[in-house]
């Protein structure tokens, strides 16, 4: 039986929201008082220290005494430079997000045997169980990528058969299992939303084991499944620029806490899915995106620099765009002085923007990430320094790829699922605690009162 009110916010529920928000209104001045670091943060940005890890590090700062120095960004993968990393394959002219996978995972670089047996392995396991994709993917797409994929990783928990089993190999059978199936459950989700719900053709290409999981996300999304060697090489780099950020950033944190519950990893891996989804995390992107689209059509002259500086000013004076007061992409909660992802996507994305075309806009691109810092610190009180971060160039780079903007949340899980990957296992090796940090209760002690006298 349909219920045809049922996303309908009635008269009753308006009704209950005031009350909803008068009852959970707290001082913003007793976080103050009680010494709460907002979003375990502190005023400073620096991060409220809840964990170890030896998976990755980010540098944003030199040590000085007591002092912080702000210092040029640098990511590390179990102790190797993300930019060296990305440097040594490209020098031997393949891809890298394979490489980058089994670093994080097993905590040393591959030999060229380890290296082969890995990538074999991924790719036996590229492959579905039987009906999977009529009986689940099929069913009730959404117009939402990541919750279609959030649904199909809790669902083929129904097909695993030691799907609660958190001994270390099984975890490990499942982490590279689901590294393997994501690009496949990602795109399937895509082409089934937009031949139900847009009408469009049906392509359910079938994967290749020999491919890279860049080369197998163009493949599967593509109806003629062609590519360029540049397009692939620079989606595999933006993959390994995304494979982990260390155990701080949310949907990894949250990993590390449902992971110390005991439970299974299909469930969390579905939690860091619901905590990438947001877009103050994985969805910051697509923001950008639609922010230059809103850009282009405002600015008629795009390398008229006073031009755009009016028009961030207007951004942040809330007269533009979404008036959200925001830069989108400009600015990150660690790195002040450079973020080394944007820095090194931007090296590739110049050249993907002349190979389609678009040296334009990635002029206006290089226009904005020049000014938005000036700009943002001359009108608002700054802790540390802002520059652009790796969604400001992540999102030209899938645009330019043709990728559409419901895969872009997802491309990042596709990357990110490594780094969950690796910290779940960690978790579980390192047998923690259950992760139960404290909440400061602030409500006054009152007596029940029966319902006739209230």
């Amino acid at each position: 039986m349909n219920n045809p009110t049922y996303s309908e916010i009635t008269p009753e529920v308006k009704s209950l929201t005031q009350l909803c928000i008068d009852n959970n209104n707290i001082d913003p001045s007793l976080y103050a008082k009680y010494e709460v670091k907002r979003g375990l943060r502190d005023v400073s940005g620096k991060g409220v220290l809840t964990g170890l890890t030896e998976i990755a590090d980010i540098k944003a700062y030199n040590l000085d005494g007591d002092k912080l120095i702000p210092t040029e960004g640098q990511l590390y993968y179990r102790g190797y430079n993300v930019e060296d990393i990305i440097d040594g394959f490209n020098a031997e002219n393949r891809f890298g997000f394979e490489e980058t996978t089994y670093l994080l995972l097993f905590g040393k670089l591959p030999t060229e045997e380890e290296y082969r047996e890995f990538v074999e392995i991924l790719g036996s396991y590229r492959t579905l169980p039987t009906n999977f994709v009529r009986d689940v993917v099929m069913k009730a797409p959404t117009k939402d990528m990541m919750n279609t994929l959030a649904r199909s990783v809790l669902t083929l928990y129904a097909y695993d058969d030691y799907a609660d089993d958190i001994t270390i190999p099984n975890v490990l059978r499942q982490s590279v299992q689901l590294i393997s199936l994501f690009p496949i459950l990602s795109v399937y989700g895509y082409q089934a939303y937009r031949h139900y719900k847009h009408g469009e053709s049906l392509y359910i290409h079938r994967p290749s084991s020999e491919l890279s999981i860049a080369e197998t996300i163009l493949t599967l999304l593509r109806p003629d499944k062609q590519y360029t060697d540049l397009e692939a090489k620079i989606l595999d780099i933006a993959l390994v620029l995304h494979a982990d950020h260390g155990g701080g950033n949310n949907s990894t944190f949250t990993n590390h806490v449902v992971t110390s519950t005991g439970t299974d990893t299909y469930s969390a891996v579905a939690a860091s899915l619901g905590s990438l989804k947001g877009p103050k995390h994985g969805g910051a992107n697509i923001k950008v995106v639609q922010m230059f689209e809103d850009m282009k059509e405002n600015i008629k002259d795009w390398t008229d620099e006073d031009e755009v500086r009016n028009y961030l000013y207007a951004l942040l004076n809330r007269e533009a765009f979404d008036k959200s007061g925001l830069i989108y992409g400009i600015g990150h909660a660690v790195y002040s002085l450079s973020d080394p992802r944007a820095k090194v996507l931007k090296q590739y994305v110049e050249k993907l923007s002349v190979e389609k075309g678009l040296k334009n806009e990635y002029t206006l691109y290089a226009t904005v990430e020049k000014l938005a810092p000036e700009i943002i610190s001359g009108k608002r009180k700054m802790y540390k320094g802002v520059s652009a971060n790796v969604d400001f160039y992540s999102g030209f780079v899938y645009s330019m790829l043709d990728l559409p903007l419901e895969l872009y949340t997802p491309i990042f899980a596709i990357s990110r699922i490594s780094g969950w990957s690796a910290h779940r296992l960690e978790e579980l090796i390192n047998s923690g605690k259950i992760i139960r940090p404290a909440y400061k209760s602030i409500s006054q002690l009152k007596d029940y009162v029966p319902m006739n006298d209230r």
